[in-house]
Order: C-alpha cells, then structure tokens, then sequence
C-alpha cells in the first residue's frame, strides 16, 4: 500500500485532524485517510462497502447440493478425538 509523508502541516490542522481521530477512535493515519477520501468524494466506509457486498452476496441464490459439503456435527467429533 502506498505511503503519504505531509509536511510542514499547518498546527490547526494537525490539531482538528487530530481531535476528529479521537473522537472516533481511530489512529491520526487513519482519520487523515477518511478526510482525504471524503473530500475525494469516496463516501463508502468499510461498513457501508461490507454492507453493500453482503447486499449482493444475500441476493445471488447458491445451491449448495451440487457440494458434498462435511457434517459440522462430523467434523466436530473428528476434531475432538485428535
């Protein structure tokens, strides 16, 4: 993943930058990550772009009988008498 080294950082900026990373609970690096895309105009946190896979994920249709998938129960009790 590429690496951003600001310098000479105006201290407001440090110190806005730095208070919103505490407010919500996130390293200086990461909050500085969230500003940028947001005024990059990339909104989509994690949350949301796990939302929005889950999303697609829920709406394709598998069938799982074409899978010789184990018994849980199985595969428990094989476990347990290692």
């Amino acid at each position: 993943m590429p690496s951003l080294q600001v310098r000479e950082l105006p201290e407001h900026i440090y110190r806005k930058l730095n208070e919103g990373a505490v407010k919500e609970h996130r390293s200086l690096a990461q909050q500085a990550v969230v500003i940028l895309a947001q005024g990059l105009g990339i909104e989509d946190d994690n949350k949301a772009r796990r939302k929005k896979l889950l999303e697609k994920m829920a709406a394709k249709e598998v069938d799982l009988s074409k899978y010789q998938l184990p018994s849980p129960v199985a595969s428990v009790r094989e476990d347990r008498s290692r």
